[in-house]
């Protein structure tokens, strides 16, 4: 019973809404990427169609 109880304490802490929302700006540069159209797209479609987060592209650096 208490395992079952930890179980559901800690899979109810995933319910929790994201840390960040797709409006917002994830760096002081985002918003000067984004006006200039140079911001990556969050999201990519991998070799089976399957959609992914981008986050080799978020990451690595603007030259």
């Amino acid at each position: 019973m208490v395992a079952a109880m930890g179980a559901m304490t800690l899979g109810l802490g995933g319910c929790r809404k994201a840390l960040f929302t797709s409006d917002e700006d994830r760096s002081q540069f985002s918003r000067y990427d984004l006006v200039r159209g140079q911001a990556p797209p969050p999201y990519l479609r991998d070799e089976f169609g399957r959609r992914r987060p981008n986050l080799r592209g978020r990451l690595l650096r603007n030259d």
